[in-house]
């Protein structure tokens, strides 16, 4: 309706030119299209605001069809509308009776919309550490303004404002979390998305958009319209990420050390130390977080999980707390449950698949885990699982690192002792061994909050992807608090009793006898739980993080965590009932009986290298055997010696021997060994491990099993000719040693790193002469400045892969 006087707006519309039955032909009259926009036979609807611009028609004989010179023509039929005049005098259109009626003859005015947004992907990376996602879309993290360019057609007036809604994941809901509507607003401080006026000139406004620091992590849809009270459809801007915030104070997953975000969030490579407890060998490994399609593959292995396929809309309104976006990526990256990314193998043979000691990082794994629309990629073993999960975690914007522990426990019926059952030989009987004792075991670790615990568990966090028990019906682990592995809570979630074992278990072997009786052998019980180790920040040296897991083997303080431990797990509490627990062969034994050492004897041994243990060498050593009393002592010794995968499994015995010393009183004597490169070449496994027992029988009864794990060596050097500059090739120089005593042909260099060669590079190397030693000269043409590491392997149908990485410091372009 127009305001004024009824003489002001006869006034302004002016008086029509009039005919006898209505107005003339030519008789310009306002625009029923303006506002009769919707009309029954009752009468018009009009306008829910005034026009602002005078708009006429030629009035014509039939009203089937308006015309104007703004309006198109519109067909009474469109949408079941009807044309019904009623003259108002004043216009020289009809009224109903008793009732005079003005209508607005001004346009309402023009619609503003959204014509153009620009997302200030630089600004917005550089601010929020995403700018090296080579996403089309923005990325940004929760928690920390993120700024947007919008372009109107018309500048906004004094009432209008713009409204955002954002929603993430299928039936996005307020309810939920998963969908925010909000308009611009003054700055504010809360756990809503807000948005602010940053700038405007004429036609463009620069808007401030904070989201919560609990906000569901993804991908986003963010659309826009302008309040007016003109219906408005929202226009759709575009998609954007959301990932976690590490930087952010209120984040769960905040982390107050720049150094460490650097390291644990945005370095691409790191190391993975792996061999034994004696002989610790790093290995690189190219995480990849920020390569072509990694944080969309991250995406998708989310809505992979079985979670989101029971539940889409719950499991995404989840996805804000790291507790429960962990626990579904330790699920996913194994292939148990689920289509999941790695299939796992353990047995040595890698038929229709990868070998795991082929993979030199998380990219090629992935990439190939969606490009097979989802196939599980064969295969992985510990550290394989361990480096794509925190490929997948840093990209999602959770702190992680690789941790490995070296004679790591697998305790299979949670009553913290691994029992190993031994012959004569010391050979493992594997039929009866149900526990094991790894090598080394690899696993993650993640630091956020633990709402659910308490503040007092907040920090590391451990996660473990590799398929070994299953936690609630899944084969994953964690998150489980290293603050409470280390105090004993083993009661917390998650699966802190499988991971106090790994680092806690005692070591206790029995020596079974034929007539199906078994008798406790002394050995090291305390020799679980070594030298757990992680990259250090910053550099490539190893840092040992044993302390952050428990306190000094033996300490008074260690015995009573792990009594603590051993209560809290056989608890009426914990178990509802008093756990008793089944062994081979069907005998029952209580934890306690467990607890004191077997008597010590009276003879020590040790298994010492008279070699380094080169791989293609003869194998040189000596078991050393020593008699503590001031008497002679005879002793039987058995050797035994077999090729190992890592996780101690024997895969063929090299060495079957006995001996029958006199030990003087006090006195000590050395068994030669030798092992030719002959005995072991058929057998040996891609880990190059190799173990030794020796079961000493002294004669009074006494019995001590002595146990060296050995790991062999081998030679490849990588040098780099010259300073590292972004888009400038530089050479690299490999030098390689054959280890064999034979010509090998068919060597190859498989060559990776992120940021300095696209995929990967395969170069072949000439035939290699008996222990000849080689170089081969490569381009490289880094694309990325700052630290960057490059793996280099040698691979050989004769012998297993020689690897070995440099880190490459580039230069950013001139």
């Amino acid at each position: 309706m127009l305001s004024g006087t009824k003489a002001q707006r006869r006034s302004l519309l002016g008086p029509p030119r009039m005919g006898k039955d209505g107005p003339t032909p030519d008789a310009t009259v306002p625009c029923a299209a303006a506002y009769y926009h919707a009309c029954d036979l009752s009468g018009p609807q009009f306008l829910p605001q005034p026009s602002s611009q005078l708009c006429v028609r030629k009035a014509t004989p039939t009203l089937d069809t308006l015309e104007c010179t703004h309006h198109p023509p519109r067909k009474r039929e469109q949408a079941g509308l009807a044309w019904q005049p009623h003259w108002v005098p004043s216009l020289g259109l009809g009224q109903r009776s008793g009732e005079e009626s003005i209508t607005s003859c001004l346009e309402s005015p023009k619609g503003i919309r959204v014509t153009k947004v620009d997302w200030q992907s630089l600004k917005n990376g550089v601010g929020h550490h995403t700018e090296e996602y080579p996403c089309p879309e923005l990325v940004v993290r929760r928690g920390q303004t993120f700024t947007l360019v919008l372009e109107l057609n018309r500048p906004l007036e004094d009432q209008e404002t713009i409204i955002f809604t954002v929603e993430t994941g299928p039936q996005a809901s307020e309810d939920r979390h998963t969908k925010a509507v909000f308009q611009i607003s003054e700055p504010e401080v809360g756990k809503n998305w807000t948005a602010v006026k940053e700038a405007e000139t004429e036609n463009t406004v620069t808007i401030g958009i904070t989201s919560p620091a609990n906000a569901v992590i993804g991908r986003y849809l963010m659309s826009t319209r302008v309040s007016t009270r003109r219906k408005q459809n929202d226009r759709k801007l575009g998609d954007f990420v959301l990932l976690f915030n590490p930087w952010c104070p209120e984040d769960d997953v905040f982390l107050d050390s720049e150094e460490e975000r650097q390291e644990y969030v945005l370095n691409d490579s790191g190391i993975i130390f792996r061999g034994v407890e004696k002989h610790i060998r790093p290995q690189g490994w190219n995480f990849g977080q920020f390569e072509e399609d990694i944080l969309n593959i991250c995406l998708s292995i989310l809505d992979r999980n079985p979670l989101y396929q029971d539940d889409p809309a719950s499991d995404v309104s989840c996805r804000h707390d790291p507790i429960y976006v962990t626990r579904a990526i330790s699920a996913m990256v194994n292939s148990n449950n689920d289509r999941g990314v790695v299939q796992g193998q353990w047995q040595g043979k890698y038929g229709g698949g990868t070998s795991p000691l082929h993979w030199r990082g998380s990219v090629a794994i992935l990439q190939k885990w969606f490009k097979g629309r989802f196939k599980p990629v064969k295969y992985g073993q510990c550290w394989v699982f361990a480096g794509v999960m925190c490929t997948v975690l840093r990209c999602l914007g959770i702190a992680t690192r690789v941790v490995s522990n070296f004679n790591s426990a697998h305790d299979t019926d949670r009553n913290l002792s691994v029992d190993k059952y031994v012959d004569s030989f010391g050979r493992t009987l594997e039929d009866l061994t149900e526990d094991s004792m790894w090598n080394f075991h690899v696993w993650n670790e993640s630091w956020f909050a633990r709402q659910d615990l308490g503040p007092s568990y907040n920090g590391w966090q451990v996660l473990d992807a590799t398929p070994q028990e299953e936690s609630e019906g899944v084969f994953r682990c964690g998150p489980a608090s290293v603050t409470a592995i280390r105090e004993g809570d083993v009661h917390l979630a998650h699966d802190g009793p499988f991971v106090f074992a790994e680092v806690n278990a005692d070591y206790i072997t029995w020596l079974w006898h034929e007539n199906e009786s078994r008798e406790r052998v002394y050995s090291d019980t305390k020799k679980i739980g070594r030298c757990i180790s992680t990259k250090a920040v910053g550099s490539d040296s190893r840092v040992d993080i044993t302390s952050l897991y428990k306190y000094p083997e033996g300490s008074r303080k260690e015995r009573q965590v792990y009594r603590k431990a051993v209560r809290k797990l056989f608890s009426v509490e914990a178990s509802g009932r008093r756990t008793q627990l089944r062994r081979a062969g069907g005998r029952g034994l209580w934890r306690e009986d467990l607890l004191e050492p077997a008597t010590k004897p009276s003879v020590t041994g040790k298994f010492k290298m008279l070699e380094p243990p080169m791989l293609g060498h003869d194998l040189r050593l000596a078991l050393c055997l020593a008699n503590l009393t001031s008497r002679a002592q005879r002793v039987r010794v058995n050797l035994s010696g077999a090729t190992i995968l890592y996780t101690r499994r024997p895969v063929a015995e090299i060495l079957h021997e006995s001996h029958t010393v006199r030990l003087g009183p006090e006195k000590e004597k050395k068994i030669p060994i030798t092992i030719s490169y002959s005995q072991y070449k058929e057998d040996l496994t891609e880990d190059k491990k190799i173990l030794l027992a020796a079961m000493c029988l002294v004669i009074k009864g006494e019995k001590l099993l002595v146990e060296k794990d050995i790991t062999l060596e081998d030679v490849i050097t990588i040098k780099v000719l010259g300073p590292a500059t972004v888009g400038v090739a530089v050479v690299v120089k490999v030098t390689v040693v054959n280890p064999l005593l034979e010509t090998v042909e068919d060597c190859m260099l498989m060559v990776e790193g992120s940021g300095l060669l696209q995929g990967q590079l395969s170069i072949d190397v000439p035939s290699l002469e008996p222990q000849e030693r080689a170089s081969v000269q490569f381009n490289i043409t880094p694309s990325k400045s700052g630290p960057r590491q490059l793996q280099v392997d040698l691979v050989s149908p004769h012998f297993p892969d020689i690897k070995g990485f440099v880190i490459i410091h580039v230069a950013t372009a001139k």
